[in-house]
């Protein structure tokens, strides 16, 4: 991480006498600090009163000596939270043009300067995702070095069923999913449940949710050494959460995974929405039934989605990949502003979050998404409340390994020293000619300590993405394992 010094950093908010008192609950526990959505009716969606309270604790936590983890759940057992209060902007935008419009692009500064400071946030955040947790609450939680699914979580982007794009930073964490899962769940606004969040990416550690509480007051427990890092302070408290697993549910098989999850890496690699819809035309001839199915499903989708939203969002994908958390989010503020004067904003929210009729009547799609995403020269950036900027996210670590991490071990195998230190292959020693399927999962299960989901996880990648062959190592038995394969990347 890195701080821009030449950065002007936004003012805070102050409280404002029309906001509702009780939507947010915080709480002190020992060195834990608790911030409780309170809006259960509202399924806990954000608004301007809640951004700003939990900005304004943010910031003082992060001074305090005694405030040390920081704890985000929601009210009940629907919801984390389903999402910003887009009905309301909405419906300024309807009643007061233009200065609708102006109240819009300042909730969405607000909105994004909160998501950027939990991006940033110097002490260790934990998102407890039970339940919905939607647009505005994934802004709340994807960004964390912790996020916790459980059985009930239901995480979606499903902005382009309100004439809207993927935001809340959405242009810098879905891209860097595997493979185009990314790219599908931005255009599709596909659901994730339970444990296949946590086996996507989206969250870093799955939990019944009857644990949460206990967990809760463990956390309370820790103290930290003034001296550890946060990396270090970041370890203990992943640890603490590993303590509380109760296994993996085996009634729930890992979704979107083998010829299905491959289909999505083929048809979403495009940055041209045409050659998109061809790759999934071409895969309704597939001898896969569920390949076929799937691809009539999901062409069917996207006819129902905005056609602005998906074409924006399509090159907002191939785009943010390259972006750094900074510009994301300036550039998502640009893009937020755009959207407030397009018809299919207040269109699909009346349809989908209003009337609940359903089906929007969209405009035609733009010739070119330009307008939308490339900021205009003398356009003032969006100004945050931290300094700090990245490329990649710089805890990534703690949660399930990526393709990325599993092909690089695949190609380098043994040239790798932490590959020969977890396998116990001196310097000295004879090396097979790769690794086999069964080294590489055995590697990521020692170097990630037994983590949860790491088997499950690199075994689906290694099938789908791998093939084994025969060596002609004569390869020691007792000392190697008996290796007489090695698995080659195809991709």
């Amino acid at each position: 991480m890195q701080e821009q010094n030449l950065t002007t950093l936004a003012p805070l908010p102050q409280e404002q006498p029309t906001d509702e008192p009780d939507d947010v609950l915080f709480n002190t526990l020992y060195g834990i600090r608790t911030i409780e959505l309170n809006r259960p009716r509202k399924l806990n969606s954000l608004n301007g009163s809640m951004a700003r309270k939990i900005v304004l604790r943010l910031k003082e936590w992060e001074k305090s000596q005694l405030a040390n983890v920081i704890v985000i759940k929601g009210r009940g057992e629907k919801a984390f939270c389903a999402g910003g209060d887009v009905a309301a902007l909405a419906q300024l935008v309807r009643d007061e043009g233009e200065g609708g419009k102006q109240k819009g692009k300042e909730y969405f500064a607000l909105e994004y300067q909160l998501d950027h400071l939990i991006a940033t946030y110097p002490k260790p955040y934990v998102a407890f995702m039970d339940g919905y947790t939607m647009g505005g609450g994934a802004g709340l939680s994807v960004h964390a070095p912790f996020r916790i699914a459980t059985e009930r979580t239901r995480f979606a982007m499903p902005e382009t069923k309100i004439g809207f794009f993927p935001d809340v930073g959405a242009s810098f964490f879905l891209p860097r999913l595997d493979g185009r899962l990314g790219t599908y769940l931005a255009l599709t606004s596909e659901e994730l449940t339970g444990v296949n969040a946590f086996y996507a990416g989206v969250a870093t550690h799955y939990l019944h949710s009857s644990s949460l509480p206990d967990l809760e007051n463990r956390l309370a427990e820790l103290t930290f050494r003034d001296y550890e890092t946060m990396p270090e302070r970041c370890r203990i408290v992943s640890n603490t959460i590993e303590e509380y697993n109760t296994g993996l549910p085996h009634d729930q098989p890992m979704k979107p995974s083998g010829t299905i999850r491959a289909a999505i890496d083929r048809c979403f690699n495009s940055p041209s929405l045409n050659s998109v819809i061809a790759a999934l035309g071409r895969e309704l001839s597939s001898s896969d039934s569920e390949v076929s199915s799937w691809a009539d499903k999901t062409l069917q989708t996207l006819e129902e989605r905005s056609p602005t939203s998906i074409r924006v969002a399509l090159r907002q994908m191939h785009l943010g990949s390259r972006w750094t958390i900074r510009e994301a989010f300036e550039r998502e503020h640009f893009m937020a502003t755009k959207f407030l004067s397009h018809p299919d904003f207040t269109e699909g929210v009346t349809a989908v979050l209003i009337t609940k009729q359903g089906k929007a009547t969209w405009q035609p799609p733009p010739k070119s998404t330009d307008d939308f995403i490339d900021v205009e020269e003398g356009t003032q950036r969006l100004q945050l409340f931290s300094p700090v900027d990245y490329a990649s996210y710089p805890y990534a670590w703690i949660g399930l390994p990526s393709e990325r991490e599993i092909e690089k071990v695949v190609r380098v195998g043994y040239e790798l020293p932490t590959v020969r230190k977890a396998l116990g292959i001196k310097d000295g020693d004879d090396r097979p000619e790769g690794l086999s399927r069964a080294r590489v999962v055995r590697y990521f299960d020692e170097t990630k300590r037994g983590k949860q989901g790491v088997v499950e996880k690199v075994r689906e990648v290694l099938e789908r993405k791998t093939r084994e062959v025969p060596t002609d190592d004569d390869v020691d038995e007792e000392n190697l394992g008996g290796v007489r394969k090695r698995c080659i990347w195809i991709g």
